[in-house]
């Protein structure tokens, strides 16, 4: 029997389950692969792969930790490989925006010869509300070692249903999306727009990258993490990304969400109240 099956690598992630809840709801057959779900996918143990990719007939994948580490580029094609002996014809990839290392897993994924579609995209709207931000944002202070440096930044529910529409609509195989939203804010004009929404005092501070990886080493992050951040405010937030582009648009034939809007929604969930 054809494989029909759609196997979400990184489910458990800020796309994948909105991917999950999408493609439910439209009765289709989905399962996540990741460290916890049933059938378990590590990225750094390849005999997991088979197991988590067998029976399906297309997959989205989201990196860990991301697409810039050294080996990324080389699990990618691999795990390419794998899918297409076990009958996978079709990924789509969540990359980067500006990340030569992004530029490298696409190369790879491209060459192993199954159908891809690349959705690129950088800074999460989510990162305010569900990552690394949301601890700072409810203390009232945000710091980051981030100047005047504009980024559109993109809503997750945007890149779930763009991956939606990719895993679903064959005529966005073997094309490519920049995904931002419609127009580009800095970090503190991130979080002026956040404490209005909130109705609450709400501070940026840009800092020192030192006291800012100091205060990440201090906290207990692993220093993976904190090298990565590092690499990301110093290396990849220098303008390259700061323009809009019309990807959202493109595969989903709407506007991307405004930042505005974002955060009033997410304002009226309660969860930046005081």
């Amino acid at each position: 029997m054809q494989n029909s099956e759609i196997v979400l690598v990184g489910g458990s992630g800020k796309t994948g389950g909105r991917i999950m809840k999408r493609l439910e709801k439209r009765g289709l057959t989905v399962r996540a692969a990741s460290r916890s779900s049933v059938r378990s996918f590590d990225w750094e143990d390849r005999s997991t792969w088979r197991g988590a990719l067998e029976g399906a007939s297309s997959a989205y994948v989201a990196f860990q930790p991301d697409l810039s580490v050294a080996w990324a580029a080389d699990a990618i094609g691999a795990l390419a490989k794998v899918g297409r002996e076990c009958g996978l014809d079709h990924i789509v990839l969540l990359s980067g925006r500006g990340e030569e290392g992004a530029r490298h897993s696409e190369a790879a994924l491209k060459a192993s010869g199954i159908d891809t579609t690349i959705l690129r995209a950088s800074w999460f709207c989510q990162n305010f509300s569900e990552g690394a931000f949301v601890e700072q944002i409810l203390a009232g202070r945000l710091q980051l070692p981030a100047g005047e440096i504009s980024e559109p930044f993109i809503d997750a529910d945007d890149i779930a249903d763009a991956a939606v529409a990719a895993l679903t609509d064959p005529s966005h195989r073997n094309k490519t999306y920049e995904l931002t939203g419609p127009r580009a804010l800095t970090f503190r004009q991130a979080v002026a727009e956040i404490a209005q929404a909130a109705g609450r005092p709400i501070e940026y501070e840009q800092v020192s990258m030192a006291e800012f990886t100091g205060g990440l080493a201090a906290a207990g992050l692993p220093q993976g993490l904190i090298d990565l951040l590092e690499e990301l405010f110093g290396q990849v937030l220098d303008g390259r990304n700061s323009n809009t582009m019309r990807g959202v648009a493109d595969i989903l034939g709407r506007p991307a969400t405004d930042f505005s809007q974002y955060a009033r929604e997410t304002a009226a969930t309660g969860l930046w109240s005081a």
